[in-house]
C-alpha cells in the first residue's frame, strides 16, 4: 500500500428493515404449512374449513340463499364473491353446505373444481331448472339425470382423444331415486319423478329443432346447461356429483313457471338431493 492509499476497511452489513428480517427468518415447518393456506380462491373468498364436504349447488344465487334459509340449520354466509352466494350449516343433524354456481358448463366449471381441489368437498348435488323434451315430463315434475350428452367440448377435454360418458355418482343416485319413492308416496300433488338422461347445451337459445327431436328420440327427457360440467369436473377431480332438476319450461309446449313459482316450486327437488348428499352407501 503506497503512502497516498486509504486503508480499505470492509463496509458493515446493513440491518434488514423489519419486515425484510421478517422475511428472512424461516418459520417452523408446520407454521409454514399454515401461513402459506390461502383464504380463498379467485372466485371464492371462503377459508378452508368453511365447506362442509356435502354441498347443494343450485344456480341461482337467490335460490341459494333460500336454501339457507328454509333447509339448512344454522347457516351462516362464507362467501359472497361476484354475488355468488356460499352457506354452510346442516341438514337434519349432517354438515351441509350451499354455494350457487351461476349459469353454463364454465361457470359450474370452476366452482364445482375449487370446491372438490381446494375445500375438500366430496359430493357436489346441482339442484337446478330444465326445460323438457317429452310428452312424459310436464312441467313442475323433477328429473333426475342419469346421464348427460352435450354439445360442449368439455366431454372430450380431460382424455386426449376419447369423448367421455358423462354420468352421475351411483351411491348418489341410487339414494335420490330410494328419496324420490319415497317423496312420491307421500305427495299427492301429482308431481312426477324421473330418471335419466338430460342434455347440456352451451346455447339457451338454441334454435336447432332437429337436434332436440334426435335427442328426444334417443331418450332425452330434458335440456338444461350444467350437468355435463359438474359430471365431468367430478370425475376429473374424483369427487362425486349428481344433478336433481326441477322442470321450469316445457321445449314442445311453451309451458313455463313464472319466476315467483321458480323460486318456490323446487322444494321436492332440495329434499331429494338433500337425502342424496346425506347417502353413504
Amino acid at each position: 500500500m503506497t503512502a497516498d492509499e486509504e486503508p480499505f476497511i470492509a463496509p458493515k452489513a446493513a440491518a434488514p428493515a423489519p419486515d425484510t428480517a421478517l422475511k428472512v427468518a424461516a418459520p417452523a415447518p408446520d407454521t409454514a404449512l399454515k401461513v402459506a393456506a390461502p383464504a380463498g380462491t379467485p372466485h371464492i373468498s371462503a377459508a378452508p374449513g368453511d365447506f362442509a364436504p356435502l354441498v347443494l349447488m343450485p344456480g341461482d344465487p337467490r335460490r341459494a340463499r333460500r336454501i339457507a334459509e328454509t333447509f339448512l340449520d344454522d347457516a351462516r354466509l362464507v362467501t359472497d364473491v361476484r354475488g355468488i352466494l356460499g352457506y354452510t350449516g346442516s341438514h337434519r343433524g349432517v354438515p351441509m353446505s350451499v354455494l350457487a354456481s351461476g349459469m353454463g358448463i364454465p361457470s359450474v366449471s370452476i366452482y364445482a373444481t375449487e370446491l372438490f381441489r381446494h375445500y375438500g368437498v366430496r359430493r357436489i348435488v346441482r339442484v337446478g331448472t330444465a326445460g323438457a323434451l317429452t310428452a312424459s315430463v310436464a312441467v313442475r315434475d323433477v328429473v333426475i339425470a342419469s346421464a348427460a350428452h352435450t354439445d360442449s367440448s368439455v366431454s372430450r377435454l380431460l382424455v386426449d382423444g376419447v369423448t367421455l360418458s358423462l354420468a352421475p355418482s351411483y351411491r348418489a343416485l341410487r339414494a335420490a331415486v330410494d328419496a324420490a319413492d319415497a317423496v312420491e308416496r307421500e305427495a299427492s300433488d301429482g308431481v312426477a319423478v324421473h330418471i335419466g338422461p338430460v342434455f347440456s347445451s352451451d346455447h339457451f337459445y338454441l334454435d336447432r329443432p332437429a337436434v332436440l327431436d334426435a335427442l328426444e328420440r334417443r331418450g332425452t327427457l330434458a335440456v338444461e346447461m350444467e350437468a355435463a360440467g359438474l359430471y365431468a369436473v367430478a370425475a376429473a377431480e374424483g369427487g362425486e356429483a349428481l344433478a336433481v332438476l326441477t322442470v321450469s319450461d316445457h321445449v314442445r309446449t311453451g309451458e313455463a313457471l313464472s319466476a315467483a313459482d321458480r323460486e318456490t316450486g323446487f322444494d321436492r327437488a332440495v329434499r331429494i338431493a338433500a337425502a342424496a348428499l346425506r347417502a353413504d352407501g
